[in-house]
C-alpha cells in the first residue's frame, strides 16, 4: 500500500513531467511556427508598402493632387526622418525599445492584469516591433492566436533587422488617422510640411496619434484627451532627458493645436486633375494608381492655368449682368496636343452653378464657331477663299419638322455676292449653309471627326443647320480641331500626361503621335481667313476683341439660339484656346449676349496674359490656285433642294 508521502511525490513528479512536456510542446510548436509559418522578415528593409501617387504640373514642382485609397503614404529614407520624431515615438509607444528583444513581457503581464480586471481585451502591451509585425503581416483582431503570432514574428524581426531599420519601417507604416499612413503623410496632412521640418512639439503631437488614431484625432471630439496624452509624452521626454532643456521649454510655450491645418483633402486645378485621372485609369486602373506610388508629370502649365482661372473669374463677374453665371476655358499646344490649361467652371466648389461639372468636356452647341469646319470641307472639295457666294434670302426646303428652312443672318441683313473669305470672316449664316449643302453633310461630319470632334455621331439627327452650330460639340474638341488648322493640318489628340515615374525610378513617357488629317493648304486657307481682321470688320468692327495689335491670331466666335451658349475659339501656331460662356443648366442669357461680347473678352484677356511667352510666328500663306469653283449658282441650289426631297422620300419609304 502506497504511503501518503509516495503519493505526493508521485503526483509532484507527474506534474513536473507534464509541465516539461507542455513546455517542450510549446517550444517545438513555437519553433515550427517561427521557421515555417512566419514571413521572411529580412525583406522588410526593402519592403514597399502601398504608396500614394502624386500628380504634378509639367515642371514637377507644383503638387496638384495625391491619389490614394485608405492609405495616403510616402516612404522616407532613414536620414529623412528627424531624431525628434524617433525620440517622441519611442517615448510614446515603447520606452524600452532599444533594450528589449522585440517583446516586453513586463508590459504584457501588465496588460493581462488590466484585461482580466476589465473582463475584455483593452490593452495589448505591444512593443514597436510587435506593432510593425501586426501592421505588415497580421489583422487587428484581438485574439490570443493573433497575439502569439505577433510575438513570434516580432522576435524574428529583431533577430534579422537593426533597431534603426525596425523603427524606420514602423514610422513609414503606422497609421496616424485622417488617411495619413507614415510620418511623411502625417506631417503633410496635419501641419502642411515635410517630416524633416517638424518641430519637437509637432513630432510629439504626431506620436500621440497612433495609439488610437480615430479617438485621438484633432478633428474629432476628444481633443482634451489628445492634449493630455501629448503632455504626458512631452513629460516622459523631459524626465528621461532625451532632448535639451531649451527645446522642451520651447515646445511647452507653443500651442501646437494652433498649428494644425483644417482638414480638407488638398487639390489644385480640380477639373484638370480629374480629367487626367480618368485618362490614367484607362491605362493603370484605379487600384494601382492608389497604391503604386507613381509620380505623374502632367502637361499643365501652372502659370497659364492661373492666368486662365483669373480670366474666367473676371469674365464671369462682368457677364453676370448679362445673365451668364459660368464660363470655361481650355488651352492646348497644337504641336503636341498637350493640355496647357483647363478651367471647367469659374469655381469647382460652387454647387449653385454646378461648378464640379467640367464644361470643357461637355457637349454644347457651338453656334457659328463650327463654320470653319464647314469651309475647310469646301476647300478640300475645290472651293477657294475667292469663290463667290450670294448672301440673299434663301428657302432651303422643308426641314425635319416639315417647315421650310429659311435662315437669317446675325445682323438681320443680306450682303449680296461675296467671296468665301468674307462670308466666313463676317460669320454670315446663309452662305455657310450653302457651303455645307455644296460640300455634302456627310463630308462635313467626316471632316469634323478627322479634326478631332468626338460627338456628331448619329448622322440622322443632323441637317443643314449643322453649318451654324446645330450639333453639340465639346470645347476641348473644338480647341483641338482649331489646333489642327494652327498646325498645318496635323492633328495631335488632347493629352494631359507627359510622363509617369514608377517606384523603381523607371519612366513611362507619353509619346505624342500626330496624323496629317487635312492638306496643309486647306489649313492655311482657314488660317488666312480667321486671322483677317479687315475681312470681319464690317460686322465686328476694327477694334473687336479678336484683334490683338502687334499679334497674328486667328479666331472665330459663336452664339446659339436664345443666347444659351457663347463661344470663342482662337489660336496662333503655338497655342489653341477654346472659351465657352453661359449657364450650366442652359438657361438663356439676356438678348444680345453674343459670343463676341461674352466669350471673346475672356479669350482676349487670357491671350493678352500669355502670348508674350511665345515667338510672334506668322501663319504660312496659302498658294493662290486656279479656282475650280467660282460661284455657287441658283441652279445648283435648286438641285440641292430636289436632292433633299428625294432623300426624304427614300428615308420615308425605305
Amino acid at each position: 500500500m502506497k504511503t501518503l508521502h509516495f503519493i505526493v511525490k508521485e503526483f509532484f513528479w507527474g506534474a513536473v513531467n507534464a509541465f516539461v512536456m507542455m513546455a517542450a510542446g510549446v517550444l517545438i510548436a513555437g519553433f515550427f511556427i517561427y521557421k515555417y509559418q512566419t514571413p521572411d522578415v529580412r525583406t522588410i528593409s526593402n519592403f514597399r508598402p502601398h504608396e500614394t501617387s502624386i500628380i504634378y504640373d509639367r515642371t514637377g514642382t507644383h503638387i496638384l493632387y495625391k491619389i490614394h485609397g485608405e492609405e495616403n503614404r510616402k516612404v522616407l529614407a532613414h536620414d529623412e526622418i528627424p531624431d525628434s520624431v524617433r525620440i517622441a515615438t519611442v517615448a510614446a509607444e515603447d520606452k524600452d525599445f532599444y533594450s528589449h528583444f522585440g517583446v516586453d513581457f513586463v508590459s504584457i503581464m501588465r496588460a493581462i492584469k488590466v484585461n482580466y480586471e476589465e473582463k475584455g481585451m483593452y490593452q495589448g502591451g505591444s512593443t514597436i516591433t510587435q506593432q510593425l509585425a501586426r501592421n505588415l503581416y497580421l489583422s487587428r483582431e484581438k485574439t490570443l492566436r493573433r497575439k502569439l503570432m505577433e510575438t513570434i514574428i516580432a522576435i524574428k524581426i529583431e533577430r534579422n533587422l537593426t533597431k534603426d531599420e525596425i523603427l524606420d519601417a514602423y514610422l513609414n507604416e503606422v497609421p496616424y488617422g485622417s488617411n495619413a499612413y507614415g510620418i511623411q503623410s502625417a506631417a503633410e496632412v496635419f501641419f502642411g510640411k515635410n517630416a524633416s521640418e517638424l518641430t519637437l512639439n509637432e513630432a510629439v503631437f504626431l506620436a500621440a496619434l497612433p495609439k488610437a488614431p480615430t479617438y485621438y484625432s484633432p478633428y474629432g471630439n476628444h481633443r482634451e484627451k489628445l492634449y493630455a496624452r501629448y503632455k504626458d509624452i512631452l513629460k516622459k521626454i523631459e524626465n528621461q532627458e532625451l532632448i535639451s532643456v531649451d527645446q522642451i521649454a520651447e515646445a511647452k510655450n507653443e500651442d501646437v493645436f494652433l498649428k494644425v491645418k483644417p482638414f480638407r483633402e488638398p487639390i489644385d486645378t480640380p477639373h484638370f486633375v480629374f480629367y487626367a485621372i480618368e485618362k490614367l485609369e484607362e491605362k493603370y486602373g484605379r487600384e494601382l494608381l492608389e497604391k503604386g506610388g507613381f509620380h505623374i508629370i502632367t502637361s499643365l502649365d501652372y502659370d497659364l492655368q492661373k492666368a486662365a482661372e483669373q480670366s474666367v473669374q473676371e469674365g464671369v463677374a462682368r457677364n453676370m449682368s448679362r445673365g451668364a453665371t459660368n464660363a470655361a476655358l481650355v488651352a492646348l499646344d497644337p504641336k503636341s496636343g498637350q493640355i496647357l490649361a483647363m478651367v471647367g467652371s469659374r469655381n469647382y466648389f460652387d454647387q449653385s452653378i454646378d461648378g464640379q461639372v467640367n464644361v470643357t468636356i461637355q457637349p454644347r452647341q457651338p453656334g457659328s464657331s463650327f463654320k470653319p469646319i464647314v469651309y475647310a470641307t469646301a476647300f478640300e472639295k475645290g472651293f477657294q477663299p475667292e469663290t463667290m457666294v450670294t448672301d440673299s434670302p434663301t428657302n432651303f426646303g422643308p426641314d425635319g419638322n416639315g417647315k421650310n428652312y429659311v435662315p437669317r443672318n446675325y445682323d438681320g441683313k443680306f450682303h449680296g455676292t461675296l467671296p468665301m473669305r468674307k462670308t466666313l470672316a463676317m460669320s454670315l449664316n446663309i452662305p455657310a449653309i450653302k457651303t455645307l449643302a455644296m460640300s455634302g453633310l456627310d463630308n462635313v461630319i467626316n471632316m469634323a471627326h478627322r479634326l478631332g470632334i468626338t460627338t456628331i455621331n448619329d448622322r440622322k439627327r443632323y441637317g443643314l443647320s449643322l453649318a451654324i452650330g446645330g450639333a453639340e460639340v465639346r470645347p476641348i474638341d473644338m480647341a483641338s480641331a482649331f489646333g489642327v488648322f494652327a498646325n498645318e493640318g496635323k492633328k495631335f489628340s488632347p493629352s494631359p500626361i507627359l510622363e509617369v515615374i514608377y517606384q523603381d525610378g523607371s519612366i513611362y513617357e507619353k509619346q505624342a503621335i500626330g496624323e496629317q488629317v487635312i492638306d496643309s493648304e486647306v489649313a492655311r486657307k482657314i488660317n488666312s481667313i480667321l486671322s483677317d481682321n479687315d475681312a470681319r470688320s464690317s460686322i465686328f468692327g476694327k477694334n473687336n476683341p479678336l484683334y490683338i495689335p502687334g499679334k497674328i491670331v486667328a479666331a472665330k466666335t459663336g452664339t446659339t439660339q436664345e443666347f444659351r451658349d457663347a463661344w470663342t475659339v482662337g489660336y496662333t501656331p503655338n497655342i489653341a484656346v477654346g472659351v465657352w460662356a453661359g449657364n450650366n443648366d442652359s438657361r438663356p442669357m439676356i438678348s444680345g449676349s453674343d459670343g463676341v461680347f461674352v466669350a471673346a473678352p475672356i479669350w482676349r484677356s487670357f491671350m493678352d496674359k500669355v502670348l508674350n511667352r511665345y515667338p510672334d510666328t506668322a501663319f504660312i500663306d496659302y498658294q493662290h490656285q486656279k479656282q475650280e469653283k467660282t460661284m455657287i449658282s441658283d441652279e445648283e441650289l435648286d438641285k440641292i433642294k430636289n436632292d433633299r426631297k428625294d432623300e426624304k422620300k427614300t428615308k420615308k419609304h425605305g
